[in-house]
């Protein structure tokens, strides 16, 4: 496994990370498969773990399946959003803090993040204010921004935080332009979600997937797939999604999200055997995006 330092933190964060979204959806009972998955992750060389505290069950699973192993991954969790009744307030944070610590089984988070609060928010200062006072108090060694467009821009722009969280993929390319470049010029960690755009390319309309992203990321490969045979692209549509977000050097750690142990090692054998994808290739899905996308935001 490939090993970077998350931007100016002293984290050392494999370049493939753990999405855990989708084991906070799994029923009642599943304590095994996701002790399974994670335990597996850690023994293959996985040691960044992202979870939020809106995540449903994920932040318990987490914890009562790999608390004993502490020690060995780098914790990130998010907080801020659960529902929309839910104020963005110092008192929401601070209150999602300590319920993800207890949750979580630690007393201490590597970084936490606020999770997609708009610009507006974040310019109020009440959030940020609570985030950088629960570092300070040992809570989190690091804090970050999770979000897009606009509201990432801000969080850059600010210098107050260590990482920012954000969409990637080959049908979502806006952060290449707009974010990467400025996210190192301020010394931030840069961790990419979304990285095979939800399995949207290749798949057929009516495609099961849980994601609410999944939709617009298949409309979108769609319309870049109808311009023809792609020079170079492996047949495997998750070789050619995978292999061109790695082909990228502006990002530290790329999220991949399962709930399947035979999910997460098939991915991680197209990291470790088949990358990088010819270049070729993906220039001419940098072509295609700018072509057709050029008016495509991030996807929230």
């Amino acid at each position: 496994m490939e090993y970077r330092t998350l931007g100016k933190t002293s984290l050392q964060v494999s370049r493939i990370g753990l999405g855990l979204f989708q084991i906070g959806k799994l029923p009642a009972g599943s304590d095994p498969q996701v002790s399974q998955l994670l335990n597996t992750a850690l023994d293959t060389g996985i040691n960044f773990f992202d979870t939020a505290t809106g995540y449903d069950d994920s932040e318990e699973r987490i914890g009562r399946a790999v608390a004993h192993r502490r020690g060995e991954y780098i914790l990130a969790t998010k907080c801020g959003l659960i529902t929309e009744a839910e104020p963005w307030t110092a008192e929401t944070i601070d209150r999602h803090i300590d319920r993800s610590l207890k949750r979580l089984r630690t007393d201490y988070l590597d970084l936490i993040q606020l999770h997609s609060c708009d610009a507006e928010v974040l310019e109020r200062g009440e959030v940020t204010e609570a985030l950088l006072r629960a570092r300070d108090a040992g809570k989190t060694r690091f804090v970050g921004y999770s979000g897009d467009n606009q509201a990432a821009q801000w969080a850059i722009d600010s210098g107050l935080f260590d990482a920012l969280e954000t969409s990637f993929n080959l049908v979502d390319q806006r952060a290449r332009t707009t974010l990467f470049s400025r996210a190192r010029q301020m010394g931030m960690g840069v961790i990419v979600k979304r990285t095979i755009a939800n399995g949207a390319w290749g798949a057929k309309p009516g495609t099961p997937n849980p994601s609410s992203q999944f939709a617009s990321n298949l409309e979108r490969s769609q319309k870049m797939d109808a311009l023809g045979a792609i020079l170079g692209a492996p047949a495997d549509p998750v070789l050619l999604a995978l292999g061109f977000t790695m082909a990228h050097d502006g990002f530290d750690v790329a999220l991949i999200g399962t709930t399947k142990t035979e999910h997460l090692l098939s991915n991680l054998a197209l990291f470790e055997t088949k990358l990088p994808i010819p270049q070729v290739a993906v220039q001419e899905l940098y072509r295609r995006f700018d072509t057709i996308g050029g008016d495509w935001e991030q996807l929230p």
